[in-house]
């Protein structure tokens, strides 16, 4: 059983919206922080938005006002709505959990298979 599944991903012109969801066990992960990391052709794993425990949410500089992440615990779904979109957002997206909500690292956190998204000028 995969313990994370996105989906939603897609290509998009530049200025356009996208929302992708991840699906994860919420029996499992109900006490882990989730987050969402994308990882663009070249470049290292990086974090786009966390969501802990305590309904605390970060965003990283580069998406900070454009996206949004929510989590909806009676669907155990977690979500980014990706609006204003630029080319250099384009990347696989990957869900995450993990215990603590330790962004800086990708060390000790789970991953889902990752939904790619495609944005083009």
């Amino acid at each position: 059983q995969v313990p994370l599944v996105e989906s939603g991903g897609g290509s998009v012109q530049a200025g356009g919206s996208l929302r992708i969801s991840c699906a994860f066990d919420g029996y499992t992960y109900s006490g882990n922080c989730m987050a969402w990391f994308r990882e663009a052709p070249g470049k290292v794993r990086e974090w786009v938005a966390y969501f802990d425990i305590d309904r605390e949410t970060g965003y990283s500089d580069s998406v900070k006002g454009r996206f949004t992440i929510s989590k909806d615990n009676a669907k155990n779904t977690l979500s980014l709505q990706m609006n204003s979109l630029k080319p250099e957002d384009t990347a696989m997206y990957y869900c995450a959990t993990r215990l603590a909500c330790v962004v800086r690292t990708t060390q000790k956190w789970t991953w889902g298979q990752g939904t790619q998204v495609t944005v083009s000028s």
